[in-house]
C-alpha cells in the first residue's frame, strides 16, 4: 500500500495493475445455460502453452497466462472474442469488488487464528498460556462441527466490497483504490464493477492518444514560453 494527498487529507491506497485483458471466450444461456465472459491477462510464450489451449486461443493477439471467468447478467453487443478490455472501462469514483487470495500463514494456534485470550499469566499457570482449553463435554464423545481449533490459516479466497477508485494512471494502466486488498504483492486479483462493460473501439483509442499528445505539446510550449519570458525579464 501507499498514500496520496487529496487536498489536506492523506488517503491510503493500493496500486493495482489493470490489463490490457483480452476476451478469450463467451458463454451464452442457449449453449451453456448461463452468461459468462472468459478473460485472459498477461502474455505467455507459445512454446509454453498446451496444444488444446493453442486451438482455443487461436486468432487472439497474445496467448494469455491467466484465464478467469466472470458471470454476467447480459452480454453487450460490443463484447466479442478477441476484443481488448483496458483501464478505460473504469472511472474515478466507481465502487468495485476486489477478490484476492489472502497470505498463507501455515498451521497456527487458536490465539493467532481466532484471537483467543489464552490462559491467565498468574501464579500456578505452567505451559498453558496459549492452549485452547476445553474442547467440549465428555458425554457426546466427539467434537461438534464449527469448533474453533488450531489449523491452517490464510490462503483463502477473500472479497473486499465497495472499494472506491481514487485515481487512474492511464499511461501505466494502474488503478489507485482506497483501502487495502487481500493477498501478497504481485498476486493475481479479480475486479468486479456495477454496470455495463465498456469496450472502446480502436478509433476512440486513437482519438484519446491524439488528445494526450496534443496536451503534452501544449504543456511543452507553455513551459518554453515561461522560460523565455523569465530570461527576457532578467535582461
Amino acid at each position: 500500500m501507499t498514500q496520496i494527498w487529496k487536498g489536506e487529507d492523506v488517503v491510503p491506497v493500493t496500486k493495482i495493475k489493470v490489463g490490457p485483458c483480452i476476451v478469450t471466450k463467451i458463454k451464452n444461456e442457449s449453449k451453456d445455460s448461463y452468461n459468462a465472459i472468459q478473460i485472459g491477462f498477461e502474455g505467455k510464450k507459445e512454446k509454453n502453452i498446451n496444444k488444446p489451449q493453442r486451438k482455443e486461443f487461436k486468432g487472439l493477439k497474445f496467448y494469455p497466462r491467466y484465464v478467469r471467468e466472470f458471470r454476467v447478467e447480459k452480454i453487450g453487443k460490443d463484447v466479442e472474442k478477441g476484443k481488448t478490455i483496458d483501464i478505460n472501462s473504469f472511472e474515478v469514483g466507481d465502487k468495485i469488488d476486489v477478490t484476492g487470495w489472502s497470505k498463507g500463514r501455515g498451521f497456527q494456534g487458536v490465539v493467532k487464528r481466532h484471537g483467543f485470550a489464552g490462559m491467565p499469566k498468574s501464579h500456578g499457570t505452567k505451559d498453558q498460556l496459549r492452549m485452547p482449553g476445553s474442547a467440549g463435554a465428555m458425554g457426546p464423545g466427539r467434537i461438534f462441527k464449527g469448533k474453533r481449533s488450531p489449523g491452517r490459516m490464510g490462503n483463502d479466497r477473500t472479497t473486499t466490497k465497495n472499494l472506491e477508485i481514487v485515481e487512474i494512471d492511464e499511461e501505466n494502466d494502474i488503478l489507485l483504490v482506497k483501502g487495502g486488498v487481500a493477498g501478497a504483492n504481485s498476486g493475481l486479483i479479480l475486479l468486479k464493477g456495477v454496470g455495463e462493460l465498456k469496450i472502446k473501439k480502436e478509433e476512440e483509442k486513437r482519438e484519446i492518444k491524439e488528445e494526450k499528445e496534443t496536451k503534452k505539446e501544449e504543456e511543452k510550449r507553455e513551459i518554453k514560453e515561461e522560460k523565455e519570458t523569465k530570461e527576457d525579464n532578467k535582461k
